[in-house]
């Protein structure tokens, strides 16, 4: 067969190899994702889809032009449909990652057809065993590294999706697909060409080239947020401190104002004899030694974070009891300190403020030393449901991208220290607990 006639009478791709693609494309997606089916119902649901997209293409496969386009929407869809039903997605998320998917399946078609086209047409390896080998040869290499790719940068899968960078990605795909199949609406536009040879590679090559701008869009915005995230980690960090700093000027003037009063009850009582003045001393009194016992852990630190949440609870109505050792804090930074209690407790306190029966508006703090381990143990009532995504709380404000930073900034900070955190909700008690292994603390 001639060069002229390669490039006459070229076919077009069988829709079965298009379905097929694109339903490994959905694998590979799905598989990186957190699941909302598993075991034997994944298998059986990916099975029928890839039955009934290899049907659903076969069927339409003789549809030109406007009927052709409408046909690949439905696919699309299709793998839409797919991503959803498999995969902890919110719509924005599945409609990313299905972009993403198409264009990648659009590329594994094009190029295993092109290349098949040419050993069989071009070089003459007219041979039945041809087609079956190049499907699963090029498709097991193309798959295997999107694999890869996905599996190398797992931390950037799980990302938040905006509207902006949804329809950017939606658009990008948009005109991949646009541009590599121009040649095959008609004859008569400035793009198209006389020859089915040079109207595959230019299929292929662009294709090819959109995947890489998506995979490379997603790689910038994900170190975006990445970048943004640590940013609002640190600013959290500072902010504590600062809240330090000052809580430790406010518990100064109280210092100040606690041994002034105490000479006051003592001229007192030596001027009155009134028996309802000495039992109100008598409590005033009970309550100071209580403040001084309560807030000396041996850390000067602590000691004043745990005197200013103590004072705001107190303001709330909210109990708070602390039996913490501070002396076991010494290896760690301040900014650390703050980090860990000011985030740990402020996530606490908020929640408690929104209690209505104010003797349900408790908060436990506890911090010792275990089998060569600090425990750092936070608890307060919690009658909500809490959701848990990447075993972290998910936040209840409404902007996600915005708030939720403490919690991370808390496990942030653990990590730094060879530490785990971990979240739990038992018996209406929400549970934050820290270990940090002494040896590395030293």
């Amino acid at each position: 067969m001639t060069t002229e006639t390669l490039d006459l009478v070229l076919p077009d791709i069988p829709r079965i190899h298009t379905a097929l693609a694109e339903w490994l494309s959905c694998i590979v997606y799905v598989c990186y994702a957190n699941r909302r089916i598993v075991g034997w119902k994944f298998a059986v649901f990916s099975v029928a889809m890839l039955g009934a997209q290899s049907l659903f293409l076969s069927l339409t496969a003789g549809l030109e032009s406007v009927w052709w386009i409408a046909c690949m929407g439905a696919a699309v869809g299709m793998m839409y449909l797919y991503l959803y039903v498999c995969g902890k997605m919110n719509w924005k998320e599945c409609a990313y990652h299905c972009t993403g998917a198409f264009v990648a399946a659009e590329a594994a078609a094009s190029l295993e057809w092109q290349l098949y086209c040419f050993l069989y047409y071009g070089c003459g390896w007219e041979k039945s065993w041809l087609k079956p080998v190049c499907l699963l040869l090029i498709f097991g290499l193309f798959y295997a590294c999107m694999w890869w790719l996905k599996g190398h940068r797992r931390e950037l899968n799980d990302i938040v999706v905006t509207n902006r960078e949804l329809v950017s990605y939606i658009m990008i795909g948009i005109a991949v697909f646009l541009f590599s199949n121009l040649g095959f609406i008609s004859i008569r536009t400035p793009y198209a060409n006389w020859y089915a040879a040079e109207i595959f590679r230019v299929r292929t090559i662009v294709d090819l080239g959109g995947l890489a701008i998506l995979h490379a869009y997603h790689l910038q915005r994900a170190e975006l947020r990445t970048r943004h995230e640590l940013e609002n980690i640190q600013m959290i960090l500072e902010n504590q401190y600062m809240q330090y700093q000052q809580a430790q000027e406010a518990v100064d003037i109280i210092n100040y104002k606690y041994h002034d009063l105490k000479h006051h009850i003592l001229v007192l009582r030596t001027e009155e004899n009134d028996k309802r003045r000495n039992q109100y001393l008598d409590r005033m009194e009970e309550e100071i030694c209580a403040y001084e016992a309560q807030n000396k852990t041996g850390n000067k630190v602590l000691d004043t974070l745990l005197t200013a949440k103590s004072l705001y609870c107190r303001k709330n109505d909210i109990i708070m009891t602390s039996v913490v050792d501070g002396t076991l804090f010494g290896f760690m930074d301040v900014m650390d300190i703050c980090s860990i209690f000011g985030n740990a407790l402020d996530n606490a306190i908020e929640h408690e403020k929104q209690i209505l029966d104010k003797d349900k508006r408790i908060i436990n703090v506890k911090a010792y030393a275990q089998q060569r381990f600090l425990i750092i143990r936070f608890e307060n009532y919690c009658e909500d449901l809490v959701v848990f995504q990447e075993e972290l709380p998910v936040t209840t404000k409404t902007d996600t991208r915005e708030h939720g930073y403490g919690v991370k900034s808390l496990r942030y900070t653990v990590r730094k220290y060879g530490g785990e955190v971990n979240f739990e909700l038992r018996d209406s008690w929400f549970i934050v607990k820290i270990l940090i292994p002494m040896n590395m603390s030293q």
